[in-house]
């Protein structure tokens, strides 16, 4: 029998006027220290996107958002974020900012599969 795992997971958001505190979810980063699992997933729906601003560039965002899912890798381009350790690449990718993309709090959680619940995270709060 497979034992659950705690799990901490934030919301990828892009706040497109941070003074509007408006806000639209793109993806899910997900960190399950147990399993060694730390991966984001994002998806910028340009309509939705364009729905609340045309302002910002799509392109520039996804690069940001691309980010992302490179710390969480720890890539070679991820930059010195991305050779920390999980637990902190997580924590820095979680941290409060107020800028057009944010996370939001930390939610816990159990698990048994951490790729099986980040996806089943993303369906629910983004697609």
């Amino acid at each position: 029998m497979q034992e659950n795992h705690l799990y901490e997971y934030a919301v990828i958001r892009v706040v497109p006027r941070v003074e509007r505190e408006e806000f639209l979810n793109t993806g899910v980063v997900l960190y399950c220290a147990k399993k060694r699992f730390l991966k984001a997933v994002f998806e910028l729906d340009q309509k939705r996107f364009n729905a609340f601003t045309e302002e910002l560039d799509t392109e520039e965002i996804e690069k940001h958002l691309q980010s992302f899912v490179k710390i969480c890798d720890g890539t070679d381009d991820s930059g010195p974020i991305g050779r920390l350790d999980a637990a902190s690449r997580f924590r820095w990718l979680t941290a409060a900012r107020s800028t057009v993309i944010q996370a939001s709090k930390v939610h816990p959680g159990f698990c048994k599969d951490p790729e099986e619940t980040l996806m089943r995270l993303f369906k629910q709060l983004v697609l």
